[in-house]
């Protein structure tokens, strides 16, 4: 992600708003101050949960020649996320300490080389609230969030005091702010450190409400939820999915919410006029027993556009991706990749999964068609 000039800022916006998927050069870092004028339409990017487990770093050692380097591995969605104005990940798990020692599942710790990555592929912020933020206690929130900063990512879900949880994570998108929200259902059974309950953001359908309306009153005109929700390996939106969907968009706060946890593919949804991307399945994982649904993700991809001084999606895509287990390990965007059995059989099943929900009636297309 460069600065640009003023000039070649606001020219590069106008070619993306012509066209998603356009060759325009990447936006400046939202996060800082723009000199540009506020465009009329800006893009967001998120995908899905980064985790990391033994086998991707074993990767990035090969790739980096020793060195743990996960650039290779991103390197077929770099396109698609620095393309973004707006570019979102889901961070998944705590950080070690520089060297290690790094851990997988059950209890995640893993190389923070992974945030150097996310920072070259294009992302401009991580949501951090998980099932695993709590994996490694109050020292890996501080360890990870330590690096973000360090690497230059914008952060939302945990928190190192009280003071920053209660401070909204407010992005200037070319000079529109836009807040982002982080939320779990839980930590695996860690209970939050008694007096610390601003370590991590638990899902609270009036906390998120809140927090919604706290961050436009700070100024945002858009508030995107990062959620991780679900049952795990089921593509199905659950009961409560549906339920906390239907409050949350009912309020004039919140605009866009998306979703991780399930590691598979969940559906896109209009509900209350506003989009909802349930789960975007892994973005990067490596599990000991692949399922083939678990190495199937996907991107969303919004604009926002303003419309007599409010801010709505008019354009819904979905971007399939999969994890090519190898070796080596590879990240693809399967509408730019080379045509393959094996994304010919991607396609379809995220297709199946994503339109479910009647998204394609409501104007959800998949990138590049």
């Amino acid at each position: 992600m460069t600065n640009m000039r003023r000039a070649a800022a606001l020219a590069g916006v106008a070619l993306m708003l012509t066209a998603c998927g356009s060759e325009a050069p990447h936006r400046s870092s939202p996060g800082t101050s723009s000199a540009a004028a506020s465009p009329d339409s800006f893009t967001v990017v998120a995908t899905g949960d980064v985790l990391i487990h033994p086998r991707l770093t074993e990767q990035a050692e090969t790739d980096g020649g020793g060195k743990i380097d996960y650039r290779q591995l991103f390197a077929g969605v770099k396109p698609l996320v620095s393309r973004a104005d707006l570019g979102i990940c889901h961070l998944e798990t705590p950080l070690a300490p520089e060297g290690g020692p790094y851990r997988g599942y059950p209890s995640f710790s893993a190389p923070p080389e992974i945030a150097d990555a996310l920072k070259d592929t294009g992302y401009d912020t991580c949501s951090t609230a998980s099932n695993h933020t709590l994996d490694q206690g109050a020292a890996g929130v501080r360890r990870t969030l330590d690096k973000l900063d360090q690497t230059g990512l914008k952060h939302t879900g945990s928190a190192r005091s009280a003071e920053e949880a209660g401070k909204p994570l407010l992005l200037d998108v070319h000079g529109v702010k836009v807040a982002q929200l982080s939320y779990a259902f839980g930590f695996n059974g860690i209970k939050r450190p008694a007096g610390k309950p601003w370590l991590a953001n638990e899902i609270d359908p009036g906390e998120i409400l809140a927090a919604a309306r706290e961050a436009k009153a700070a100024g945002a005109e858009v508030v995107i939820a990062s959620l991780h929700w679900g049952v795990e390996f089921q593509h199905d939106v659950t009961a409560e999915q549906k339920q906390l969907a239907q409050k949350l968009t009912a309020s004039p706060d919140l605009d866009l919410i998306v979703g991780h946890h399930a590691h598979v593919v969940q559906p896109f949804q209009k509900v209350g006029g506003k989009w909802v991307a349930f789960g975007l399945g892994n973005e990067v994982a490596r599990h000991d027993e692949p399922r083939g649904s678990t190495e199937e993700g996907v991107a969303a991809r919004f604009r926002f556009s303003r419309a007599g001084g409010k801010w709505a999606v008019d354009r819904a895509e979905y971007v399939p991706t999969l994890i090519d287990l190898g070796p080596p390990i590879r990240l693809r965007d399967l509408t730019a990749a080379p045509p393959s059995q094996r994304g010919t059989e991607a396609l379809a099943n995220t297709d199946e999964v994503v339109l479910s929900r009647g998204a394609g009636e409501d104007g959800l297309s998949r990138a590049g068609r």
